[in-house]
């Protein structure tokens, strides 16, 4: 037996040379205790003018003032106009807190996010004033503090007011929606949206601490790269002292990545390290591989004592975006690892309208929400946030790949100070923070601001002022290059890439954005479109019933009484619902029958443009569907409604985006029949085609054999007699490959013959969760459970699947532990289809339950 190694000895502890001070470990403390808020002055009601509330430090005034009971919840009703008066108002925050005696240490305030408009004083002394909530703020308090007890104040100017005038002094620039939010940097959706109340909120909205050191690591980088099969981690930190020279400090930076370590000796204000870590596992995006990520500790060392540290996770991946024109314009393709990836994507909002709420677990469960539904791809918008470290970390765990648009969004900036310094500082700070991240493949300069100017008119009202070209095209790439040279870059989305000589939203060319259909045209309008990478398209749809009714009270309810009518923002939105679903079918008479028809018309559109989408591969490289989430409860494109209820849609996305897809699609006078592979196995399959009547008879049948390489698509001509048929109103063609089936109606459900089903139920246990069987004695199109209706937190895995006559669908309902049935049958409007939406007998004609 081997004789273990002997144990080195214990390092002697290093002395300082006489006069010379020992670093110590750097000391953050919170300060998030013991604040109030009151108003300064604006439109106060009088029960709340000079009342100091209790404030909750992250939070914002909002929140405060409902949890205080002073205001109505703005989520609710139209309780959103009576709180306007807020954002009119100003805010004074006011905390005390305990200092340490008096030593060798610099103490410095650190807010990590003030919003928006802000003047710090601490002990009656004013510090600084801020004015963006997309930064941390920091200053040196060393000489300022009191031992013992210490008085922060923190006041907020009107963020309405500031914005108003900000716009007149930088010069009036055009903007969606009607107040100037570009005119200051805060989220732009706090100023209202067309799926987002007004909020314009003040508030110490992220933590604040006070920072005590001698020592310390500043602008941390870590990147992770590859280099052949082996990862290179490059590590650059700043360090400062306050006491000698760094080089005679005695300070040293230590690595460790995995089982590797490396120690370097600081000699400077800039230290840089490189480890190498041979045959490296890669990380994966989901649905490629796993998302292998590596830990990572930075210390600032002075002897045996840490001085500081910073601990982050790594993942070793190469990414790029191929924008190369070929013969049909120039794609925007991701590839990661040199493996194209297929996008399957959701746009992001930020998940509450007030941010402060949002938590670790919130971000998990609308993360798990979208890869429920094969997302491999979430885009954060930028009318939003940058979000928090908890988003990206969660997103690098779960392989779900991050697009981060920098915060412009359908406007014009201007481009002179004061903006344009906030602006570099704002972008620094978050390169710092989230570039690290392996899930992070794509930095976006804006969004819409490139096609505004092209093509909303914006060149005559701007007359010559600057509008963010070169924040897109000089200022965010030169940051990018300094910061995270490793991240792609794009000017904006949508764009058509440089060479390309076409406007930004060509969809030959680069990213596009698809409005028309939703705006102008029916859904229908996507198969027309032949686009290379559709960055933004989708169909509105009201929330679950149950948040519906959770917010809104109106009596009677209907889709246009005042309540639903304070949610939904979108420009003549009611419209647009009722124009897009009458070519499809009637508009109910009954509320929850309306509340159905909508939410199917919303998945079903965008399902009819994902795939289409799809079956284009690989002239089209991916789709983003706007939007996976709602910040409030309302009508909009979600497909997670703001109570976090899973709607229709996403079952539509789960469907769509599935591995393997089989897709029929109009060809001319004919159909296609397309099978999608996104997996790393050849398919091969035998293509079951049906043209049965709905009643289940077989009136034509045919079989294809099919055989789809590895992440790449096959399309077949359907043979002429199973594309026509004699009773379009009365049949369907099914395509049935190995498990995984379409179906395709030859008429609207409005002119089909769709009869209510007379339905066979059974529900029972299966551990935690429940199943039910379902079948029916006639062809069911889109069948879907609205679970909530059942117990308000239970959701299920299925939903819009085509039942044939006979056919038993097992849905798994999770969630909930009591889903006791009245009298053991099924209520109504629990169990829905497109054929209760075709005849005007009702939902719960000829159904039964056993």
């Amino acid at each position: 037996m081997t004789p273990p190694p002997p144990t080195p000895p214990e390092p002697a502890p290093v002395s300082p040379p006489p006069g010379r001070s020992v670093p110590t470990a750097v000391a953050r403390l919170d300060l998030h205790d013991g604040w109030s808020v009151r108003a300064l002055r604006g439109p106060v009601p009088a029960g709340i003018a000079g009342v100091a509330v209790p404030a909750r430090v992250p939070g914002c005034v909002h929140t405060d003032l409902l949890a205080g009971g002073l205001i109505p919840d703005p989520y609710l009703d139209d309780h959103e106009a009576g709180t306007a008066w807020i954002g009119l108002s100003d805010w004074e925050y006011t905390t005390e807190f305990w200092a340490p005696p008096g030593d060798d240490q610099r103490h410095e305030l650190v807010f990590e996010g003030l919003d928006t408009v802000a003047r710090v004083a601490l002990n009656g002394e004013h510090l600084f004033s801020a004015d963006n909530m997309h930064r941390t703020w920091c200053h040196d308090v060393t000489g300022l503090l009191r031992e013992g007890t210490n008085t922060l104040v923190v006041t907020f100017a009107s963020p309405v007011r500031h914005a108003n005038a900000q716009a007149m002094a930088l010069g009036p620039r055009p903007h969606a929606n009607d107040l100037p939010y570009n005119a200051v940097r805060t989220m732009a959706s706090s100023f209202g949206w067309d799926w987002g109340p007004v909020t314009a909120t003040s508030g110490l909205w992220r933590p604040v601490r006070l920072e005590s050191w001698t020592a310390r690591l500043t602008d941390a980088r870590t990147t992770a790269t590859l280099e052949g099969d082996d990862g290179v981690l490059t590590v650059r930190v700043g360090v400062e002292s306050t006491g000698e020279e760094l080089a005679a400090a005695g300070l040293e930076l230590v690595v460790r990545l995995a089982d590797e370590e490396l120690a370097v000796p600081v000699t400077g204000a800039a230290v840089e390290a490189s480890l190498r870590l041979p045959d490296v596992e890669r990380w994966w995006p989901v649905g490629y591989g796993e998302p292998r990520l590596y830990p990572v500790s930075v210390e600032l060392r002075h002897g045996l004592q840490v001085v500081d540290a910073v601990t982050r996770r790594v993942g070793f991946r190469s990414v790029r975006w191929d924008t190369t024109p070929d013969a049909d314009g120039a794609p925007f393709a991701l590839v990661v690892n040199e493996q194209p990836v297929y996008v399957k994507g959701v746009n992001w909002i930020t998940d509450d309208a007030f941010p402060h709420r949002v938590t670790r677990e919130r971000y998990a469960a609308r993360i798990d929400q979208a890869v429920s539904a094969h997302v491999n791809l979430i885009r954060v918008w930028g009318g939003g946030l940058y979000e928090s470290d908890d988003f990206y970390d969660l997103c690098d765990e779960r392989g779900v790949l991050t697009w981060q648009d920098f915060l412009f969004a359908c406007a014009a900036y201007a481009e002179e100070e004061p903006l344009r310094s906030n602006v570099v500082a704002e972008v620094r700070d978050n390169l710092l923070r989230i570039a690290h991240h392996a899930s992070l493949v794509a930095l976006n300069g804006n969004n819409e601001c490139l096609m505004g100017h092209e093509a909303w008119g914006w060149q005559g009202v701007l007359d010559g002022q600057t509008w963010g070209e070169g924040y897109y095209r000089t200022l965010l790439p030169a940051l990018v290059a300094q910061y995270a040279p490793h991240l792609p870059y794009t000017p904006g989305s949508p764009f058509s890439p440089d060479g390309a000589d076409a406007p930004p939203n060509d969809p030959a060319h680069g990213s596009t954005h698809l409005w028309e259909m939703w705006n102008v045209r029916d859904w229908t309008g996507y198969r027309a479109v032949r686009p290379r990478f559709v960055a933004e398209f989708g169909w509105q749809g009201p929330p679950a019933w149950t948040t519906l009714t959770r917010a809104v009270h109106d009596d009677p309810l209907t889709p246009e009484s005042p309540g639903m009518l304070a949610h939904q923002k979108a420009f003549e939105g009611a419209v647009k619902l009722t124009k897009g679903l009458v070519p499809h079918v009637r508009v109910p008479v009954a509320m929850e029958d309306w509340h159905w028809a909508m939410q199917h018309n919303q998945a079903a559109a965008v399902r009819a443009a994902l795939t289409h989408f799809r079956s284009l591969h690989p002239l089209n490289t991916g789709a983003v569907v706007w939007q996976l989430n709602d910040c409030w409860p309302v009508t909009s494109w979600a497909a997670v409604d703001g109570d976090g209820r899973p709607k229709p849609l996403l079952h539509a996305m789960r469907n769509a985006f599935a591995p393997r897809l089989v897709t029929m699609q109009p060809v001319d006078a004919g159909l296609e029949v397309c099978l999608v592979n996104d997996t790393a196995d050849p398919w091969r399959a035998i293509v079951r085609l049906r043209r049965i009547t709905f009643r289940g008879q077989t009136v034509a049948e045919r079989e294809l054999e099919a055989t789809v390489r590895p992440r790449s698509a096959s399309r077949q001509a359907v043979p002429g007699e199973l594309v026509t048929s004699a009773d379009p109103a009365g049949e369907v063609l099914v395509a049935d490959a190995g498990g995984v089936r379409d179906a395709w109606f030859f008429a609207e459900p409005r002119d089909s013959a769709l009869t209510p089903p007379t339905w066979t139920t059974s529900l029972r246990r299966d551990g935690d969760d429940w199943l039910l069987d379902a079948s029916a004695d006639v062809v069911v199109r889109d069948v879907c459970l609205l679970p909530d209706k059942l117990a308000p937190d239970a959701h299920t895995d299925t939903g819009l699947v085509t039942l044939l006559p006979g056919e038993v669908h097992t849905f798994r309902i999770v969630g909930s532990d009591d889903l006791a049935l009245p009298n053991g049958v099924l209520p109504g409007g629990v169990l829905r289809s497109v054929n209760e939406l075709v005849s005007p007998a009702g939902r719960d004609e000829g159904q039964r339950h056993q």
